[in-house]
Protein backbone atom coordinates (compact mmCIF):
# COMPACT_ATOMS: atom_id res chain seq x y z
CA UNK A 1 0.00 0.00 0.00
CA UNK A 2 1.11 3.55 -1.03
CA UNK A 3 1.43 5.82 1.82
CA UNK A 4 0.67 9.54 1.52
CA UNK A 5 2.20 12.75 2.73
CA UNK A 6 0.17 15.41 5.13
CA UNK A 7 0.47 18.13 2.11
CA UNK A 8 -0.60 15.38 -0.74
CA UNK A 9 -2.80 14.45 1.90
CA UNK A 10 -4.26 17.97 2.90
CA UNK A 11 -4.27 18.97 -1.06
CA UNK A 12 -6.55 16.10 -1.91
CA UNK A 13 -9.16 16.64 1.20
CA UNK A 14 -9.36 20.25 0.22
CA UNK A 15 -10.19 19.71 -2.96
CA UNK A 16 -12.43 17.08 -2.16
CA UNK A 17 -14.19 18.88 0.39
CA UNK A 18 -14.41 22.67 -2.09
CA UNK A 19 -15.52 20.59 -5.32
CA UNK A 20 -18.07 18.03 -3.58
CA UNK A 21 -18.29 19.03 -0.05
CA UNK A 22 -17.12 15.38 1.43
CA UNK A 23 -15.05 15.73 4.25
CA UNK A 24 -12.19 13.39 4.19
CA UNK A 25 -10.32 15.02 7.04
CA UNK A 26 -10.46 11.91 9.15
CA UNK A 27 -9.90 9.32 6.61
CA UNK A 28 -5.95 8.99 5.97
CA UNK A 29 -5.94 5.19 5.85
CA UNK A 30 -9.26 4.81 4.46
CA UNK A 31 -7.78 7.03 1.36
CA UNK A 32 -4.20 5.33 1.02
CA UNK A 33 -6.29 1.50 1.56
CA UNK A 34 -9.12 2.34 -1.47
CA UNK A 35 -7.01 4.24 -3.74
CA UNK A 36 -3.31 2.98 -3.99
CA UNK A 37 -4.47 -0.66 -5.70
CA UNK A 38 -6.33 2.81 -8.36
CA UNK A 39 -2.99 4.94 -8.47
CA UNK A 40 -0.67 2.15 -9.20
CA UNK A 41 -2.64 0.70 -12.09
CA UNK A 42 -2.77 3.93 -13.39
CA UNK A 43 0.87 4.44 -13.92
CA UNK A 44 1.96 6.69 -11.26
CA UNK A 45 4.13 5.55 -8.18
CA UNK A 46 3.30 8.12 -5.21
CA UNK A 47 0.32 9.57 -3.79
CA UNK A 48 2.44 12.86 -5.11
CA UNK A 49 1.97 11.98 -8.50
CA UNK A 50 -1.46 11.04 -8.30
CA UNK A 51 -2.34 14.28 -6.53
CA UNK A 52 -0.41 16.04 -9.07
CA UNK A 53 -2.32 15.20 -11.61
CA UNK A 54 -5.94 14.65 -10.38
CA UNK A 55 -5.66 18.44 -9.65
CA UNK A 56 -3.86 19.54 -12.78
CA UNK A 57 -6.02 17.83 -15.11
CA UNK A 58 -9.16 17.61 -13.40
CA UNK A 59 -10.52 14.87 -15.95
CA UNK A 60 -14.07 13.91 -14.83
CA UNK A 61 -13.72 10.58 -15.30
CA UNK A 62 -10.66 10.37 -12.97
CA UNK A 63 -11.95 12.03 -10.45
CA UNK A 64 -15.58 10.31 -10.74
CA UNK A 65 -13.12 7.22 -10.30
CA UNK A 66 -11.73 9.03 -6.92
CA UNK A 67 -15.36 9.61 -5.63
CA UNK A 68 -16.65 6.02 -5.77
CA UNK A 69 -13.50 4.62 -4.33
CA UNK A 70 -13.78 7.01 -1.50
CA UNK A 71 -18.24 6.85 -0.96
CA UNK A 72 -19.71 3.91 -0.16
CA UNK A 73 -23.25 3.56 -2.47
CA UNK A 74 -25.00 0.73 -0.38
CA UNK A 75 -28.56 0.96 -1.03
CA UNK A 76 -31.55 -1.12 -1.79
CA UNK A 77 -35.24 -0.94 -2.11
CA UNK A 78 -37.65 0.00 0.80
CA UNK A 79 -34.42 0.85 2.65
CA UNK A 80 -35.41 3.09 6.09
CA UNK A 81 -39.21 1.68 5.17
CA UNK A 82 -40.69 3.96 7.92
CA UNK A 83 -40.01 6.96 5.48
CA UNK A 84 -41.86 4.98 2.76
CA UNK A 85 -45.10 4.48 5.23
CA UNK A 86 -45.09 7.97 6.60
CA UNK A 87 -44.87 8.60 2.41
CA UNK A 88 -48.15 6.72 1.98
CA UNK A 89 -49.75 7.40 5.13
CA UNK A 90 -49.60 10.99 5.52
CA UNK A 91 -47.25 12.97 2.89
CA UNK A 92 -49.46 11.55 -0.27
CA UNK A 93 -53.00 12.31 1.60
CA UNK A 94 -51.77 15.50 2.18
CA UNK A 95 -50.54 15.85 -1.25
CA UNK A 96 -53.84 14.52 -3.06
CA UNK A 97 -55.81 17.01 -1.26
CA UNK A 98 -53.73 19.87 -1.66
CA UNK A 99 -52.33 20.04 -5.14
CA UNK A 100 -55.05 21.15 -7.12
CA UNK A 101 -53.72 20.81 -10.61
CA UNK A 102 -52.41 17.06 -9.63
CA UNK A 103 -48.48 17.95 -10.62
CA UNK A 104 -46.28 16.20 -7.66
CA UNK A 105 -42.56 17.59 -7.29
CA UNK A 106 -40.57 15.16 -5.59
CA UNK A 107 -36.58 14.79 -5.65
CA UNK A 108 -34.40 11.71 -5.12
CA UNK A 109 -30.85 13.70 -3.98
CA UNK A 110 -28.57 11.44 -4.16
CA UNK A 111 -30.37 8.55 -5.71
CA UNK A 112 -27.26 6.57 -6.35
CA UNK A 113 -28.10 3.66 -8.43
CA UNK A 114 -31.43 4.15 -8.40
CA UNK A 115 -33.26 2.11 -5.64
CA UNK A 116 -34.60 4.60 -3.83
CA UNK A 117 -36.72 6.77 -6.68
CA UNK A 118 -38.33 3.38 -8.09
CA UNK A 119 -39.20 2.63 -4.62
CA UNK A 120 -40.81 6.09 -4.55
CA UNK A 121 -42.31 5.29 -7.97
CA UNK A 122 -44.15 2.15 -7.11
CA UNK A 123 -45.39 3.66 -3.68
CA UNK A 124 -46.83 6.76 -5.47
CA UNK A 125 -48.54 3.53 -8.66
CA UNK A 126 -49.96 1.67 -5.20
CA UNK A 127 -51.10 4.92 -3.72
CA UNK A 128 -53.08 6.50 -7.07
CA UNK A 129 -54.15 3.01 -8.78
CA UNK A 130 -56.53 3.09 -11.62
CA UNK A 131 -55.98 7.52 -10.66
CA UNK A 132 -52.04 7.52 -11.32
CA UNK A 133 -52.72 8.57 -14.75
CA UNK A 134 -54.64 11.61 -14.14
CA UNK A 135 -51.59 13.05 -12.20
CA UNK A 136 -47.61 14.09 -12.85
CA UNK A 137 -46.09 12.05 -10.14
CA UNK A 138 -42.46 11.75 -12.38
CA UNK A 139 -39.78 11.49 -9.67
CA UNK A 140 -36.22 13.48 -10.49
CA UNK A 141 -33.72 11.58 -8.85
CA UNK A 142 -29.99 12.90 -9.37
CA UNK A 143 -26.33 11.95 -8.71
CA UNK A 144 -23.02 13.23 -8.51
CA UNK A 145 -21.89 9.79 -10.42
CA UNK A 146 -22.37 9.23 -13.93
CA UNK A 147 -21.70 5.37 -13.27
CA UNK A 148 -24.31 5.28 -10.35
CA UNK A 149 -26.50 6.88 -12.76
CA UNK A 150 -25.95 4.77 -15.65
CA UNK A 151 -26.88 1.72 -13.01
CA UNK A 152 -30.02 3.45 -12.15
CA UNK A 153 -31.18 3.77 -16.16
CA UNK A 154 -30.08 0.14 -17.12
CA UNK A 155 -32.49 -0.45 -13.94
CA UNK A 156 -31.25 -4.26 -13.28
CA UNK A 157 -30.73 -5.31 -9.77
CA UNK A 158 -30.23 -8.56 -7.73
CA UNK A 159 -31.92 -10.54 -5.34
CA UNK A 160 -30.29 -8.75 -2.72
CA UNK A 161 -31.72 -5.18 -3.39
CA UNK A 162 -35.48 -6.64 -3.31
CA UNK A 163 -34.90 -7.94 -0.64
CA UNK A 164 -37.59 -6.27 1.18
CA UNK A 165 -39.93 -6.06 -1.41
CA UNK A 166 -43.14 -7.38 -0.96
CA UNK A 167 -43.69 -10.28 -2.84
CA UNK A 168 -46.85 -8.83 -4.95
CA UNK A 169 -45.00 -6.14 -6.18
CA UNK A 170 -42.17 -8.27 -7.34
CA UNK A 171 -44.68 -9.51 -9.98
CA UNK A 172 -46.10 -6.30 -10.70
CA UNK A 173 -43.19 -3.72 -10.72
CA UNK A 174 -40.25 -6.40 -11.69
CA UNK A 175 -38.63 -8.84 -14.41
CA UNK A 176 -36.80 -11.36 -14.35
CA UNK A 177 -33.78 -11.11 -17.20
CA UNK A 178 -32.34 -13.90 -18.94
CA UNK A 179 -29.74 -14.03 -16.39
CA UNK A 180 -30.44 -16.19 -13.24
CA UNK A 181 -31.57 -13.91 -10.07
CA UNK A 182 -31.35 -10.30 -11.88
CA UNK A 183 -34.35 -8.09 -12.33
CA UNK A 184 -35.28 -5.32 -14.43
CA UNK A 185 -37.51 -2.79 -13.52
CA UNK A 186 -40.66 -2.05 -15.21
CA UNK A 187 -41.35 0.32 -17.67
CA UNK A 188 -44.38 1.74 -15.94
CA UNK A 189 -42.01 2.18 -13.07
CA UNK A 190 -38.66 3.01 -15.23
CA UNK A 191 -40.41 5.91 -17.20
CA UNK A 192 -41.77 7.64 -13.84
CA UNK A 193 -37.99 8.33 -12.98
CA UNK A 194 -36.00 11.51 -14.80
CA UNK A 195 -32.32 11.18 -14.00
CA UNK A 196 -30.16 13.83 -13.88
CA UNK A 197 -26.10 14.89 -13.11
CA UNK A 198 -26.39 16.91 -9.95
CA UNK A 199 -23.62 17.80 -7.70
CA UNK A 200 -25.63 18.96 -4.28
CA UNK A 201 -22.77 21.51 -3.87
CA UNK A 202 -24.14 23.54 -6.71
CA UNK A 203 -27.54 26.41 -6.90
CA UNK A 204 -30.65 24.63 -6.54
CA UNK A 205 -32.17 26.32 -10.01
CA UNK A 206 -34.83 23.57 -10.81
CA UNK A 207 -37.98 24.58 -12.46
CA UNK A 208 -40.18 23.77 -9.78
CA UNK A 209 -40.12 23.85 -6.38
CA UNK A 210 -39.86 20.24 -4.64
CA UNK A 211 -42.94 18.99 -2.25
CA UNK A 212 -40.60 16.10 -1.01
CA UNK A 213 -37.29 15.54 -1.22
CA UNK A 214 -35.19 12.74 -0.08
CA UNK A 215 -31.82 13.18 0.73
CA UNK A 216 -30.90 9.87 2.74
CA UNK A 217 -27.37 8.61 3.78
CA UNK A 218 -25.79 11.42 1.46
CA UNK A 219 -24.74 13.81 4.18
CA UNK A 220 -22.77 11.84 6.73
CA UNK A 221 -20.23 12.74 4.48
CA UNK A 222 -20.11 16.68 4.94
CA UNK A 223 -19.16 18.63 8.04
CA UNK A 224 -21.69 20.90 9.80
CA UNK A 225 -21.00 23.78 8.23
CA UNK A 226 -21.62 22.32 4.78
CA UNK A 227 -24.32 20.15 5.81
CA UNK A 228 -26.61 23.65 7.42
CA UNK A 229 -25.46 25.26 3.88
CA UNK A 230 -27.14 22.36 1.96
CA UNK A 231 -30.48 22.30 3.97
CA UNK A 232 -30.81 25.88 3.88
CA UNK A 233 -30.52 25.58 0.07
CA UNK A 234 -32.93 22.82 0.20
CA UNK A 235 -35.27 25.31 2.14
CA UNK A 236 -35.45 27.22 -0.30
CA UNK A 237 -36.02 24.84 -2.97
CA UNK A 238 -39.40 23.35 -1.27
CA UNK A 239 -42.81 24.29 -1.17
CA UNK A 240 -44.45 25.83 2.32
CA UNK A 241 -46.00 22.46 3.60
CA UNK A 242 -43.37 20.11 1.96
CA UNK A 243 -41.23 17.82 3.43
CA UNK A 244 -37.45 17.07 3.62
CA UNK A 245 -36.54 13.36 4.34
CA UNK A 246 -32.75 12.84 5.68
CA UNK A 247 -30.82 8.89 6.55
CA UNK A 248 -32.11 7.36 10.12
CA UNK A 249 -28.27 7.80 10.64
CA UNK A 250 -27.89 11.64 9.71
CA UNK A 251 -28.95 14.59 12.37
CA UNK A 252 -29.88 18.28 11.69
CA UNK A 253 -28.56 20.78 14.68
CA UNK A 254 -32.62 21.48 15.73
CA UNK A 255 -31.40 25.06 16.54
CA UNK A 256 -30.22 26.10 13.25
CA UNK A 257 -32.05 23.98 10.68
CA UNK A 258 -35.20 26.52 8.92
CA UNK A 259 -37.80 23.42 8.70
CA UNK A 260 -39.61 22.14 11.39
CA UNK A 261 -38.55 19.05 12.75
CA UNK A 262 -41.42 16.57 12.90
CA UNK A 263 -39.99 12.59 13.76
CA UNK A 264 -36.25 11.51 13.22
CA UNK A 265 -35.08 12.25 9.90
CA UNK A 266 -38.23 13.78 8.92
CA UNK A 267 -38.78 17.74 8.62
CA UNK A 268 -41.82 20.06 6.97
CA UNK A 269 -41.30 23.82 6.04
CA UNK A 270 -44.10 25.26 7.79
Amino acid sequence: MLTISDSDFHRLVNFVKSNYGIDLSKKKQLIMGRLSTTIMTMGFNSFKEYVDYLLKTKKPEDLELMLNKLTTNYTYFMREEVHFKFFTDTILPYLEKTKTNKVLSIWSAGCSSGEEPYTISMLLKEYFGAKASQWDTRVLATDISKNALGAAQNAVYDESSLKEVPPSWKTKYFAKTSEPGLYTVAPMIKNNVIFRTFNLMDPIRFKLKFDVIFCRNVMIYFDQQTKEALVNRFYQATNPGGYLLIGHSESLNKETVPYRYLMPATYRKE
